[in-house]
């Protein structure tokens, strides 16, 4: 053993080795050991609920392209935390959660705070788990799981630490560097160029592993020495492709008559980065029995196995693009005519959120970063806020609420000084609502646009969707935002007059800590998908 390394300073000496040093927690009494003693070189987090703390390490992890250590308390906060243990692994987020179990002594009697097999409370939605043999071991167990959990897919990983096992004897771990990136398969990779090369009018569906890997630009440099146009995949959380490109189609919507309707007229669609299609509603999709050759180039195997037609590739993104557009010969092909803009929304009370998106997109900085859940309004904000740079978006791709007001916070502590604009629905709002809190704490230049229809606009539309009528739970009045906000030391503002947002908006954009802007619009029912 080495003289007085315990099992908290050799943890300490791999966070700092792993580049783990920004760590979010909600701790409690199971957490004390490791807690004890806190050096200055690591940065604590506090979030006020475990939920929120996973969706804060999930927005750092996602926007530093780093692991995050997410410290959470026993069985009941892994509970608490499990809506975003779920998001983190549809997000891909590269995440080691810890928590605390009881004391090893007392695990015969299923005592208080015990957790009861608890490597298998957050499956399936952890890459691994474990909860170490020996005490010794954990060191070596989290290694383990920040290696697991930097392996492409990134995801979350988790480990049950005992709560005496901090102050155990230990050896160090000695640094170790583990290669991410898969290669792709050369034969597919030609396969794919010569097919592309024969097409005639091809298309390409992108989705949010592109900017993940930072392959963005290597997609934009395929995309334009094949004249094709491109459309976002349904639901991606990240930028697919910059919204202001002459080759930019739009965004697929979640149906599949939809994406039929909208891939119908090519002879070869090309899928970079994203699973062959995420639906929300059911339907038929009729590309699929059409012939139509597709390929598909991720490197999430499970996406692969999911899709059920195509050639699929299985390799990292940042060594695929670059190979397949050196394969491609120059083409003759006639670009695609850019899609037609909507024109400005006209000024109403209350005011729509289009408009509302429309005169965001006038003010907001170039180098802002937008963080979204506004389900419901999400239509309008891709018509009206484009969004032009690579890690310029995020959003949840697991559609459960309460993921983007803490992730916020978490893209902030990656990006100092970068403006943070989160865009959040009422309803999504009083999910995480407490992260305004540690926002306050951490002075972060966070403007919140709280779309304020006074209810869950997507169950309005869904409703009408599916035929529903007397839907109880879907209206939501009487929330007071700007007093929220205040009472966890933000500042807030409510706009109601569309003669006023401008100045609200701009006014909140240059404040120097967070910012809370209350904007009541249209609770008219937004369409979300059209009837199959």
């Amino acid at each position: 053993m080495a003289d007085g390394m315990t099992v908290r300073q050799a943890t300490m000496d791999l966070l700092r080795d792993c580049g783990m040093t920004t760590v979010f927690g909600n701790p409690g009494s199971t957490e004390l050991g490791f807690l004890d003693r806190w050096p200055n070189d690591v940065r604590y987090v506090l979030g006020l609920q475990e939920a929120s703390v996973v969706a804060m390490a999930d927005g750092y992890a996602r926007a530093s392209g780093r692991a995050a250590l997410c410290n959470l308390h026993s069985a009941a906060g892994v509970g608490h935390a499990l809506g975003n243990v779920f998001t983190a692994y549809r997000n891909q987020a590269p995440l080691v959660i810890t928590a605390g179990q009881q004391a090893r002594s007392l695990m015969p009697f299923n005592p208080f705070l015990g957790a009861t097999d608890a490597a298998s409370f957050p499956k399936p939605y952890v890459k691994w788990s474990c909860e170490p043999a020996r005490a010794e071991d954990v060191p070596a167990a989290l290694a383990h799981a920040f290696h697991i959990a930097m392996q492409r897919p990134h995801g979350p990983t988790f480990v049950s630490i005992p709560s005496d096992d901090w102050g155990v004897p230990t050896h160090p771990l000695p640094p170790r560097r583990v290669s991410q990136d898969m290669a792709p398969d050369p034969a597919l990779l030609a396969d794919c160029a010569q097919a592309l090369a024969a097409a005639r009018n091809p298309v390409l569906v992108i989705g949010p592993e592109v900017d993940a890997e930072g392959a963005g630009e290597a997609a934009v440099a395929l995309a334009e020495a094949l004249r094709a146009p491109v459309w976002a995949s349904p639901f991606s959380a990240r930028l697919s492709f910059p919204e202001d490109h002459a080759l930019f189609a739009g965004h697929l919507a979640a149906a599949p008559p939809a994406v039929s309707k909208a891939l119908a007229t090519h002879d070869l669609v090309l899928v970079l980065g994203a699973p062959v299609f995420t639906f929300h509603v059911a339907g038929n999709c009729a590309l699929f029995a059409a012939g139509t050759p597709l390929f598909q180039i991720t490197p999430d195997g499970e996406a692969l196995a999911a899709a059920g037609t195509g050639t699929g590739i299985q390799g990292s993104l940042r060594l695929a693009l670059p190979a397949l557009a050196a394969l491609l010969p120059a083409t003759d092909r006639a670009p695609p005519p850019p899609r037609a803009r909507p024109a400005p929304p006209a000024a109403s009370r209350p005011m729509t959120a289009e408009y509302l998106f429309h005169a965001l997109s006038r003010l907001l900085p170039a180098e802002a970063i937008v963080v979204e859940e506004a389900p419901s309004h999400r239509p309008a904000m891709q018509q009206h806020l484009p969004i032009r740079r690579w890690g310029g978006f995020y959003t949840m791709t697991s559609g459960g609420l309460g993921y983007s007001l803490p992730a916020s916070v978490g893209i902030a502590l990656a990006h100092p000084g970068r403006r943070i604009c989160a865009i959040i629905g009422d309803g999504s709002m009083m999910y995480s609502i407490q992260a305004l809190w540690t926002a306050a704490q951490h002075a972060l230049p966070i403007t919140t646009i709280v779309l304020n229809n006074s209810g869950y606009g997507a169950m309005r539309s869904f409703s009408r969707v599916l035929g529903t009528e007397g839907v109880p739970g879907i209206d939501l009045p009487g929330l007071d935002f700007v007093a929220l906000a205040q009472g966890m030391g933000c500042a807030g503002l409510r706009v109601e007059d569309p003669a006023l947002l401008a100045d609200a908006l701009a006014a909140a954009l240059r404040h120097e800590g967070p910012m809370v802007v209350d904007v009541a619009v249209d609770a008219a029912i937004p369409t979300l998908y059209h009837k199959a």
